[in-house]
């Protein structure tokens, strides 16, 4: 049987098989919010709970945090543009903002990687107190989200160049791109909730 084709459309909507898959990934979404939620709850208990250890103004750098953000969020801005180009059909543009993207977003993880060694540096590991176990697990859930958003953009971009803009390779990176939005949407509560609330806190 023929997938059912509608040319009016965007490329990744075209068939309902893709249109289920981009419905499902929504659903996922959803239950990625909710662990999410679960995070920044357990954090917001226990963020005041420092058993004698480092607090929140012995930890954090907001130059580096700031760095941090500028870096993602610009990645965001770089994913839309190729999201943009994919709607161009322009597969070359695609793919440069989309390498764009991950250099970014390979930027940020090592700024925050840098971040997590100094902590340890500093006497501030996971088994500290509780702030620092809550504040590890939620900044780490969502550093190991980018790490696994930059190794599924790259497998997308090695497609894309191999295969070119099907409905196939459109569906999958108009995917990856609501995932990597859903990620910039989770730093901007963590860099509001956990450093701006924990600076004048």
């Amino acid at each position: 049987m023929s997938a059912n084709v509608n040319t009016s459309l965007p490329l990744e909507y075209q068939t309902e098989q893709n249109r289920m898959n981009i419905l499902g990934f929504w659903v996922f979404l959803g239950a990625e919010i909710i662990l999410f939620s679960t995070l920044f709850g357990v954090y917001g208990v226990l963020n005041q709970r420092y058993a004698g250890g480092p607090t929140h103004h012995d930890l954090i750098e907001i130059n580096s945090v700031m760095i941090q953000t500028i870096l993602l969020l610009t990645s965001s801005f770089t994913m839309g543009l190729a999201i943009f180009e994919m709607r161009r059909n322009n597969l070359k543009a695609l793919i440069s903002w989309f390498v764009v993207t991950l250099l970014l977003g390979g930027g940020f993880l090592f700024m925050e990687i840098h971040e997590f060694i100094s902590y340890v540096h500093e006497g501030a590991t996971i088994q500290t107190s509780a702030f620092l176990s809550s504040l590890f697990v939620l900044l780490g859930t969502h550093g190991a989200h980018v790490t696994l958003g930059i190794g599924w953009a790259t497998m997308v971009i090695i497609q894309l160049a191999r295969r070119g803009l099907t409905p196939t390779t459109a569906r999958k990176t108009f995917i990856i791109g609501l995932y990597w939005h859903f990620l910039d949407v989770i730093w901007i509560f963590i860099f509001t909730f956990v450093y701006l609330k924990g600076l004048v806190g």
